[in-house]
């Protein structure tokens, strides 16, 4: 990797019952910014307010056949670009009108047939590899080496006996569908922390104050209120988005983020995740977010990543999510008048991925 990184060594011993936490890999903000220094806000803290877009097609983690290797070759970004484009291309074409229901594909990954709830005129993933410092990123994840998440066994069993035998979803009523879907937050963790891209939507606007950071995210209109300075609520205290302090480092803001509900952690995670992140603005029309995420209960090592935060013109407009929906009463009525013909939907009793999870 031929980004500079900084490594901060925490030592433990036998006695402690602690494991050893790995060396930090994110990229050093000064390094990147080369002498950038952000303009100031009327109490003189880095100015990080504007909208800003994170749309890509970088993923959060690494193809297993790249290895521990974290920036792409030229050939590389292009494949990937060409593909996206030529995808792209396909998906613009008129509709098949001799085709079925069942054959229609509708040019959004993932989805086909009777499950087109939208095509992919609507959704906005990106066109293209993320670029921090010039370097076109493999993966969001940086650390592990590998990009790749690494459960831990206990991790995993409660994944799956959390999802059950939920193949095509879980139609108990209302408050067993995903948050997503019933639009209490976005889905695939764009609300975070941490903030990821996700399938459409992917743009945050940020405001500050003197005591208070406030990030608005487009998808299912979340704002997440920072404090700046003071402790963190009593543990018993569990927040959507988590409970969230910080400080100014220099020219970081950093957030540190405790106290997640049980229905709303990354990956699964337990509400004991603790979740740092760094947000520097290193030139004129972008922010380094990076993150942290440690729960030693479900992952083996901490999960440190980047995202490239570009500025935009672009406006967040309101977004209406429930308004007008009859899809899911019409979800559950379809579950109902199966149940009545003896067939129970597969996956009742689990849960289900949120849509778009990346």
């Amino acid at each position: 990797m031929s980004s500079k990184a900084f490594a901060i060594a925490f030592a433990c011993t036998a006695l402690t019952a602690l494991c050893a936490t790995p060396a930090l890999a994110l990229t050093d903000p000064t390094a990147v910014a080369k002498g950038y220094r952000a303009p100031r806000d009327g109490f003189g803290h880095p100015d990080l307010s504007g909208t800003w877009g994170t749309a890509t097609i970088t993923r959060l983690e690494r193809d297993p056949k790249l290895g521990d290797r974290l920036v792409l070759t030229a050939a590389e970004v292009a494949a990937l670009e060409g593909s996206i484009a030529a995808g792209n291309a396909k998906a613009a074409l008129p509709t098949d009108q001799k085709l079925s229901v069942d054959q229609v594909d509708c040019g959004v990954k993932g989805f086909s047939g009777v499950a087109c709830g939208y095509n992919n005129f609507w959704v906005d993933p990106g066109t293209k590899v993320m670029r921090i410092a010039g370097e076109p990123r493999a993966s969001i994840l940086v650390s592990p080496k590998d990009g790749r998440v690494p459960m831990t066994d206990s991790g995993t069993a409660r994944q799956r006996a959390a999802f059950g035998n939920a193949q095509v979803g879980n139609f108990d009523g209302p408050e067993r569908r995903p948050l997503a879907e019933r639009c209490l937050v976005g889905f695939g963790s764009t609300s975070g922390p941490p903030m990821l891209p996700v399938l459409y939507n992917n743009h945050y606007a940020i405001a500050q104050s003197k005591d208070e950071v406030a990030l608005q995210v487009e998808m299912v209109h979340d704002v997440r209120m920072i404090r700046v300075g003071g402790v963190h609520a009593p543990a018993s205290m569990r927040e959507w988005m988590g409970d969230s302090i910080a400080h100014w480092e220099g020219e970081t803001l950093v957030v540190d983020t405790t106290n997640f509900r049980p229905d709303q952690t990354f990956r699964g995670a337990t509400i004991n995740m603790h979740v740092t992140e760094r947000l520097t603005r290193i030139s004129p029309t972008q922010i380094l977010y990076q993150f942290r995420v440690e729960d030693p209960a479900t992952f083996k090592a901490p999960l440190e990543g980047e995202v490239a935060w570009n500025l935009t013109k672009d406006h967040i407009y309101e977004y209406a999510c429930h308004e007008g929906n009859y899809a899911l009463p019409g979800i559950l009525a379809g579950a109902r008048n199966a149940e009545k013909q003896g067939k129970e939907m597969e996956g009742n009793r689990g849960q289900v991925k949120e849509e778009g999870e990346r």
